[in-house]
């Protein structure tokens, strides 16, 4: 069946809606027009009409909007570089962590192997341990720029325990036998080794007490004063040596010791041939040092020149005033002795030196300085032993 429904009339929202669907429909055809005939130059903050001749009558972008798209897209570009940054901080400091974390544990299995049953098999041990923990300090020092706060503290105080328990470890294996003697009214001659030449350059001796590291040592000169020193290197190749308490002395040491120790030096002069190993210089002051090494430890040092051949590193700790320049010194025997010592005579980093008390990356340490050029000692006393 059919009938006719009635239609209900519309109410107020949908005449609304049939108003704004009718005005769209009527538009539609001039907005297309109207962007086909405009062109927008955002470069030049331009929005010109093609159908316009007159280029007086463009219109211009206000400056603020083009400011503000320009610092949008600025802090964009920031905040993508921060990101970058902070991923590849992370991935360095997930490698440091990692590495350094596994070069100490090597470094205390190493020290938990060493006994005093060998006294030579613990002394490599302790060296070796002494060399690796000096290169993962460099190792944290070179990592400093992109370690955090709490990483650096935490790697700080992990490298101070490792450098404590080296020490200890070093002095329950190899204790140091110490003696005391004074020596009193020296006037016209030092009492030395008969095999030592020693000639007096005249000045007063004070009385004084001295205590001397003896037990690593095989020949030395200890508490001397306006002294010259010799030995030969029939006296002291591939020995260890020791300079101690020292004052006013010039020191020539012709031949390659094994390990060199100065120690409570004060203005002196002291050239030695070819070191083996290592020298170790602790409270030397205004005093001159010339030598080749594979390494030096350098502590409690101020205000004394340094000329180096080493093929490692240097490293100096708790020092000030103290000045490098390379190993300008020559004697008769000075190859021969380099080819006993097994020195790499074209390997020297004597600028190459690494400061304990100064970690600040980019930096250079206040403690040391290279001397210039012009004021380098060249040419030094030719002094010879007695019996020469």
């Amino acid at each position: 069946m059919w009938y006719i429904q009635a239609v209900r009339p519309m109410n107020q929202l949908e005449i609304v809606l049939l108003y704004c669907y009718s005005l769209y429909f009527l538009l539609w055809p001039f907005t297309i027009y109207h962007n086909a005939t405009m062109s927008l130059d955002v470069n030049a903050g331009l929005c010109v009409d093609k159908n316009d001749l007159n280029p007086n009558e463009t219109l211009k972008i206000p400056d603020r909007l083009l400011k503000r798209d320009q610092a949008r897209l600025e802090e964009v570009e920031r905040r993508k570089d921060i990101k970058e940054s902070s991923s590849v901080a992370e991935e360095n400091s997930g490698f440091f962590l990692t590495t350094f974390n596994t070069e100490r544990e090597s470094i205390e299995v190493l020290l938990s192997t060493c006994n005093g049953a060998n006294r030579e098999d613990a002394s490599k041990v302790l060296e070796e341990a002494t060399i690796k923990t000096q290169q993962l300090q460099k190792f944290l020092n070179d990592s400093m720029v992109f370690l955090t706060p709490f990483n650096l503290r935490q790697a700080q105080a992990a490298l101070q325990a490792l450098q404590t328990s080296l020490s200890e470890q070093r002095d329950a294996v190899l204790p140091k036998k110490k003696f005391a003697f004074k020596s009193r009214n020296v006037k016209s001659k030092t009492t030395v080794s008969p095999s030592s030449s020693v000639t007096e350059i005249p000045k007063a001796d004070k009385d004084r007490d001295t205590v001397v590291d003896t037990a690593p040592i095989q020949c030395a000169f200890s508490s001397a004063e306006s002294q010259v020193l010799i030995k030969t290197a029939v006296e002291i190749q591939q020995r260890d040596v020791l300079l101690s308490h020292l004052t006013n002395c010039k020191v020539r040491l012709l031949g390659s010791p094994s390990t060199l120790h100065i120690k409570h030096v004060r203005d002196c002069e002291i050239l030695c041939g070819p070191v083996s190993s290592s020298v170790f210089v602790d409270q030397c002051s205004g005093s001159t040092l010339a030598f080749p090494c594979q390494q030096l430890r350098t502590h409690n040092t101020k205000d004394t020149r340094i000329y180096l051949h080493v093929t490692s590193r240097a490293i100096i700790e708790d020092c000030q005033g103290v000045s490098f320049a390379p190993f300008t010194w020559t004697y008769s025997n000075l190859d021969a002795d380099f080819a006993v010592s097994g020195l790499d005579r074209n390997r020297n980093n004597w600028d190459q030196v690494d400061d304990f008390n100064w970690l600040a990356a980019g930096t250079p340490s206040p403690n040391w300085t290279v001397i210039p050029e012009n004021d380098r000692k060249t040419s030094w006393d030719e002094l010879l032993p007695a019996s020469a």
